[in-house]
């Protein structure tokens, strides 16, 4: 049943029908479509436009919808409707008959859709935001659980500097604390009612919007009709804050798939989140975090639709807002799904501490502690670069460390370098000295893990 008929005398086209109705996808707006029509009900009754039994009729109606949709949310898929506006409708027809026809009254499926998205934006962004902090949580778990331990750092994937595992895993942290401080943002901004702005110039009847925001658990009445229909600001800015959620989501997969690998075996894959080949046996493959990494493209995609679709829409609703849904309901789903899966498998991923130690002492990644060294015995640090450069091509071309070199071979290139030299050249004295505030210098990164975990207990 179409809730437009009256100005037309042919029948639409089985084909604009199948490309035009959108219930195969707004049906999992059901639930919100009948708690916003209990919402409108009673503000007509407020009004004076329906009677209080005409109200309580309609409430009891679709309160029984509501259980009913419940026990089977696919029931809207059971009928032809053209979407979830008219198939609560009809459905409430079947109820108590004539009674239905007059809950539409003031308001538009603009207002409406636009109420629904917002309520139904609403719920599964606070799923997300608990997913975001198990995934948070799991990961100080993580540090937690390999305090100490140390690993080489990268830049350009090339070994850098030494860092401790524990500030990989709270460099992750911090990411996903951005991330749950966007989402919150967002659900501030989408705290506003748009029910009661009818098709575009505000309703036709004396109700009171700002008790109607208030009856559907909104802060506040959208002030704007024009504004207020065709206002999908809160799509974009949560697929927005997705696709930068799942982008350092990404990145952390490629660090794990990396690190697992047979040439880094920094971390090792528990059985239970691995899968082997096919065809070679010896295989043992990172494909939940490949699928972690992969799905990141899809929810990127999604932003960029949501922005074409909006980016040449005048005032106010216009039928393209209609593909607003499908890759939106897709991009909160998979966000979700990404974090929880995330919160599972860190606990089944392990560190090879002595692989992981052996690795940070390769590649002179104390030459900086050299350079340091030297900053301390007076010289310029541009010259004590220079000079730690120096000896570096010095024990490449004997394939030994910095700290293998002589008293007599560093003295060669700097006579005021001394004994004291190996000392600083330890992988320990090169982490403590990493001690300013956010460095991984071991007493630091302890006290970011406790704070963290302040943070963290606070929240839950």
């Amino acid at each position: 049943m179409a809730m437009w008929g009256g100005r037309f005398q042919e029948a639409s086209l089985e084909e604009f029908r199948a490309f035009n109705d959108s219930l195969c996808f707004d049906y999992q707006l059901a639930q919100q479509d009948i708690a916003a029509s209990r919402a409108w009900a009673i503000g007509l009754a407020a009004a004076g436009i329906i009677t209080a039994d005409e109200a309580t009729a309609l409430d009891g109606a679709l309160a029984e919808l509501a259980l009913e949709v419940e026990a089977n949310p696919e029931l809207p898929l059971q009928t032809q409707e053209e979407d979830i506006h008219s198939w609560v409708e009809a459905k409430l027809g079947e109820k108590i008959g004539a009674t239905a026809k007059k809950l539409h009254t003031g308001r538009s499926r603009n207002d409406l859709v636009a109420t629904d998205l917002r309520l139904w934006t609403r719920l599964n962004a606070q799923s997300v935001q608990q997913a975001l902090l198990g995934a948070i949580g799991a990961l100080l778990k993580f540090a937690e659980s390999h305090q100490g331990l140390v690993m080489p750092g990268f830049t350009h994937l090339q070994r850098a500097q030494p860092v401790l595992v524990s500030h990989w895993a709270l460099a992750y942290i911090e990411m996903f604390r951005r991330d749950l401080s966007r989402l919150e943002d967002a659900l501030k901004r989408l705290d506003v009612c748009p029910l009661g702005s009818g098709a575009l110039a505000g309703t036709g009847v004396a109700i009171d919007r700002h008790a109607l925001a208030t009856r559907l658990g909104f802060a506040q009445a959208a002030a704007n009709s024009l504004d207020a229909v065709s206002d999908r600001d809160y799509v974009v800015e949560l697929s927005a804050a997705a696709s930068l959620c799942l982008t350092h989501l990404s990145r952390l997969s490629e660090d794990v798939i990396f690190f697992c690998s047979g040439e880094a075996g920094f971390f090792k894959l528990g059985d239970a989140i691995s899968s082997g080949s096919s065809l070679m046996p010896q295989k043992k493959n990172p494909d939940v975090f490949e699928l972690l990494r992969g799905k990141t493209g899809r929810v990127l995609g999604h932003l960029v639709a949501i922005l074409h679709v909006l980016k040449g829409l005048p005032l106010a609703y216009n039928k393209d807002m209609q593909e607003d849904k499908q890759g939106f309901f897709d991009l909160m789903a998979t966000w979700q799904q990404c974090l929880l899966v995330l919160a599972t498998v860190l606990p089944h991923l392990s560190v090879n501490a002595d692989r992981c130690r052996k690795a940070a002492e390769l590649g002179f990644s104390n030459a900086t502690d050299l350079a340091d060294y030297l900053v301390g015995k007076g010289i310029a640090f541009r010259d004590a670069h220079e000079l730690s450069g120096e000896l570096v091509l010095k024990a490449s071309a004997q394939q030994i460390p910095l700290e293998a070199l002589t008293l007599a071979e560093l003295q060669q290139v700097c006579p005021l370098i001394a004994e004291d030299v190996f000392a600083a050249l330890t992988i320990e004295a090169g982490l403590a000295k990493r001690s300013a505030f956010g460095g991984t210098c071991p007493t630091q990164v302890l006290a970011a893990v406790s704070a963290t975990r302040q943070w963290f207990d606070d929240r839950n």
